[in-house]
């Protein structure tokens, strides 16, 4: 069964279902790619600063050189770290990310948080979390010269979509002021928790599609000692929350292929991973069935303003989020 797609604001398509790659281990990323792409799977959501590009790549060049698909089949994502806003380092960036993947273009680059960072020589940290000791340096450069030099990247064909994430209303509604290419997509944490209604409105109203990062909500960020993760009370795994569970039963389908139902059937693009062969399979279909607006609504009835992914909960000041 094909993967349903949606077509971006420049015309692009973009597969509705991607794999997401944030905390894959680069001793498994080759492999895990190539049974992705067996699996079905055609959109690769990746970062400079997961720190696992070169071996991503590796698992797409497989599946190339085994004629399971062309390059144009598949949809690859990569994104603008912080320390990378200066303009005249944002090629160097993505040419980079190009270098390591093994590829002439990206389908899709974000620009990964709206903060600058100073800038990081690759030759001394690659990449420069912000969470590694001595990195952080504050950056001078304003948000609007960044994104001006992204254009600049598609007008190069480096990449042929650009896009933000982890924007927030204010943020989005700025860009779309000063900008001569408008952003094709935003990247957004994005879970019953979190369901972020005001700012889908938003980003539908200028015709900017949304894609859902943590759609399971807490789970991946357990593991991250995260001080919200590991509140019980506001931890309960989704999967275990009566409508997504209830709604699991009637259908037949595993938790998680509710919880992506439910942010697909809202038109929010997904990008979930998993070791498991599986579960790989059921991330990927999860469009065959459809949620009832009731079940949609109890889903969506979960929320509280639960987000996650926050770095303050690094230690790092930078209020991103509020």
């Amino acid at each position: 069964m094909p993967t349903p797609s949606v077509k971006l604001n420049n015309g692009q398509q973009m597969p509705l279902v991607g794999f997401g790659l944030w905390k894959v281990d680069g001793a498994v990323a080759p492999d895990l790619v190539y049974e992705a792409i067996k699996t079905g799977y055609r959109m690769f959501d990746g970062a400079s600063v997961y720190g696992n590009e070169v071996e991503v790549g590796r698992g797409i060049k497989r599946a190339i050189s085994e004629g399971l698909v062309e390059r144009s089949d598949l949809f690859i994502v990569s994104k603008l770290w912080c320390v990378f806003h200066e303009p005249n380092r944002v090629k160097e960036a993505i040419q980079r990310s190009l270098s390591d993947l093994g590829l002439d273009y990206i389908d899709l680059y974000y620009i990964h948080f709206p903060y600058a960072m100073g800038y990081v020589d690759p030759a001394e940290q690659y990449p420069a979390d912000w969470d590694v000791p001595g990195v952080f340096k504050r950056g001078t450069t304003t948000l609007e010269q960044t994104w001006h030099a992204l254009e600049k990247l598609v007008e190069e064909g480096l990449t042929k979509s650009i896009g933000v994430s982890n924007y927030n209303g204010t943020a989005l509604n700025d860009l779309i002021n000063y900008a001569k290419i408008q952003p094709a997509a935003l990247q957004i944490e994005h879970h019953p928790y979190l369901t972020q209604e005001t700012l889908l409105k938003t980003a539908n109203h200028h015709g900017i599609q949304v894609t859902a990062y943590s759609s399971f909500g807490p789970g991946s960020y357990i593991e991250l000692n995260s001080n919200r993760a590991q509140d019980s009370e506001n931890a309960k795994p989704l999967f275990e929350q009566s409508p997504v569970a209830q709604a699991a039963q009637k259908y037949g389908k595993s938790p998680a292929q509710v919880l992506l139902r439910w942010s697909t059937q809202r038109g929010v693009a997904v990008i979930p991973k998993s070791n498991n062969v599986k579960r790989l399979s059921e991330n990927l279909n999860n469009t065959d069935f459809d949620l009832s607006k009731e079940e949609l609504e109890a889903i969506s009835s979960l929320n509280k303003n639960l987000r996650f992914n926050d770095p303050i909960d690094d230690g790092v000041l930078i209020p991103v989020f509020g």
